[in-house]
């Protein structure tokens, strides 16, 4: 369906990644007035949105901002009540999904849609299997597999079943799968969440050789840097509305950006409070186990946000780890108030009062098709049950109620299913958790780990406000603007080691990556 504007296609790939006259590439993809409503709830409020062959172009906004839907409209989920969508110039109208890919259309969802028992050559060629007289080819399908490995650069055996691959991985199978139907427009959701820094590297790669092709990119992130570092223009979103495109990123502030998605400035979404520090709360001495290469030791005051800065690798999950009782160290102990504590599980650690939020929250932080007040639950049904085994259903509705409405969860009610609700609301439950529970100590891996700039103002509110009832932050973050606008000290790690520790008012971006990297 999309052969005949290939022409056009080429033409503009034909540009460099900026070229002089990028402003006179006609768009290949373009939205105008596009207008989505569900009962009771305006989605997209006839937004405009354009994408020329041969570029990539960022798309941000708060969660809950029309992003999402806009892809729908892209992939045919949904349609449309008034406005128009064309490619190289052709209005479409996408009946479903299937309309939308013939039309050259691909989707690379942040939840991936492989199927993991199939082998990756399978995978690839879903739908389009190379038979004869209705058996399989399997040769045809090996080699038209492996040539698209190739063409990713990816050394997987196209025999592998997709179960057995990394995430990383995965997600080139998925962006083959596009390049196998000859898509011209591919949109990619979130793509590094889940991706380490070699994996991400990779996938700049890929994406700039699909810049080169001439293909239209979308790139939905919430990570400021990938945009900057990625892009030829990005367009705000806010409210189910498209707000505002900037057509270059060379100059464009950081802070003008931000006040674009979430209506304030940059300062007012870490919003940083100073306040007294009390005593020493915890304190790691030599603490040692694995993912460490030496013996750990630090200390956080009550009333502390204390930040661990480090690149992927550095050991700072395995450390706080070793803090909670998920892992046992070695070697080493840990101290509350100076006694000495030995935590053989995280279940002696939250009766201690120390608690991990988990890096990976799908995984490790809640049971994602558990309703939201039996995850904010779980664990203080210990102090609120009836003889040990009988719930008390009434004080697990006052407490999920009471959380929601003091942690402003956005939810329908507690008994909705928690997998349903964005990351910064999930974010919350897991914070009301630990709450419920009279937590001393709270340890935040990654907290705003693919949480909009405008959850994330909320979540660090949340913090300030337990520092400022005297309890412990222990707050880890890859992100430096993160660490340096939140964090009352910071200790960078390396390599299995804290190699400086750095207070608020002497800590700098330049300082801080000097330390973390490899020499």
């Amino acid at each position: 369906m999309h052969d005949a504007n290939d022409n056009a296609i080429v033409a503009a790939g034909s540009s460099t990644m900026n070229p002089p006259d990028a402003g006179k590439v006609p768009p290949y993809l373009q939205l105008d007035g596009i207008t989505v409503s569900f009962p009771g709830v305006l989605a997209l409020d006839r937004v405009s949105f354009a994408v020329r062959a041969g570029e990539v172009h960022g798309l941000m906004g708060e969660n809950g901002a029309g992003k999402s839907t806009l892809l729908k409209v892209l992939s045919g989920v949904n349609v449309p009540q008034s406005g128009s969508l064309l490619l190289g110039g052709v209005e479409q109208h996408f009946s479903g999904t299937k309309a939308a890919i013939e039309a050259g259309i691909a989707i690379i969802y942040q939840e991936l849609h492989l199927v993991p028992e199939l082998t990756v050559a399978e995978n690839l060629m879903l739908g389009q299997l190379p038979s004869r007289m209705g058996v399989l080819t399997e040769r045809a399908l090996i080699e038209r597999a492996t040539q698209t490995l190739d063409r990713l650069g990816e050394r997987i055996d196209p025999r592998e079943q997709v179960k057995n691959l990394s995430i990383g991985q995965r997600q080139m199978i998925e962006i083959g799968k596009a390049l196998m139907r000859d898509a011209r427009v591919i949109a990619f959701d979130e793509p590094t969440s889940s991706l380490s820094a070699r994996e991400t590297k990779q996938l700049f790669k890929i994406i700039n050789g699909l810049r080169q092709e001439g293909r239209a990119i979308v790139y939905v992130t919430h990570r400021m840097d990938e945009v900057y570092e990625l892009c030829d223009r990005v367009t705000v979103f806010r409210d189910g509305r498209s707000i505002e495109t900037f057509d270059s990123m060379d100059g464009l502030d950081r802070d003008r950006l931000i006040s674009s998605m979430v209506g304030r400035s940059i300062r007012d979404v870490y919003g940083y409070r100073s306040r007294p520090l009390g005593d020493i709360r915890i304190e790691a001495k030599g603490l040692a186990g694995r993912g460490l290469a030496e013996p750990v030791s630090f200390n956080a005051r009550r009333g502390e946000i204390l930040g661990f800065f480090g690149l992927v690798g550095a050991g700072r999950s395995e450390l706080m780890k070793l803090v909670c009782g998920a892992e046992r160290p070695s070697a080493g102990e840990i101290e509350l108030d100076g006694r000495p504590m030995r935590f053989s599980t995280p279940r002696d650690a939250v009766r201690a009062g120390v608690a991990l939020c988990p890096e990976d929250r799908k995984k490790e932080g809640i049971v994602a098709i558990a309703s939201v007040s039996d995850n904010l639950n779980i664990s203080a049904r210990r102090h609120t049950s009836v003889a040990r085994w009988l719930l008390n259903e009434r004080r697990e509705r006052e407490l999920t109620t009471e959380y929601i409405g003091k942690l402003s969860i956005k939810t329908r009610n507690g008994d909705t299913a928690i997998g349903t609700l964005s990351g910064g609301n999930q974010q919350k439950v897991i914070l009301a958790r630990w709450l419920a529970e009279k937590i001393d100590v709270f340890v935040m891996d990654e907290p705003t780990r693919g949480i909009d700039v405008g959850a994330r103002a909320q979540i660090y509110e949340l913090l300030y406000g337990l520092a400022e009832a005297g309890r412990t932050v222990l707050l880890v973050s890859s992100d430096l603007a993160e660490v340096i606008g939140v964090a009352d000290r910071i200790i960078v790690m390396k390599e299995g080691r804290i190699v400086g520790e750095l207070p608020k008012a002497e800590a700098s971006p330049d300082q801080l990556i000097k330390l973390a990297l490899p020499q």
